[in-house]
């Protein structure tokens, strides 16, 4: 195999651009990039949210994730609330003031896919979901 040609080092290049056109977003200075991402996810979903969800859409660790969630508590962007009858499980509310970001943060993860997937047809998009999800597979 060509040096050229190695799927990790392609897969670690393309993460580090979109990480950093990611945290472009926090240039706005209400949130960095990896919170509006994770405000994106949370207000994309229907029903509950748990940090469990936030490590299992983010591979991240449990102390990573936690970090990220009191970050964004600080900043006013969410909120966690226990559960009745389980005080350990808090559901993850999102507050009014990053209800006002929604358009925002919605328009810029939307612009990046589209920006990234850009000239690539349907069938390669579907070649590329089968493959990163074996490998995802793989390293589990």
């Amino acid at each position: 195999m060509q040096h050229d040609q190695h799927a990790a080092r392609y897969v670690s290049k393309l993460s580090n651009k979109l990480r950093r056109r990611i945290d472009a977003f926090s240039s706005r200075d209400h949130m960095s990039g990896s919170q509006g991402k994770v405000l994106h996810f949370l207000l994309a979903q229907r029903g509950d949210i748990f940090q469990k969800d936030i490590e299992e859409e983010y591979s991240l660790r449990p102390s990573t994730a936690s970090e990220l969630l009191k970050s964004m508590e600080r900043n006013g962007l969410i909120r966690r609330e226990a559960l009745p009858g389980d005080a350990r499980k808090k559901r993850i509310i999102v507050s009014d003031k990053a209800q006002c970001y929604r358009q925002e943060v919605m328009a810029d993860i939307e612009n990046l896919e589209e920006e990234l997937t850009r000239g690539i047809s349907a069938e390669d998009m579907a070649v590329f979901f089968r493959v990163i999800r074996r490998m995802l597979s793989n390293l589990s």
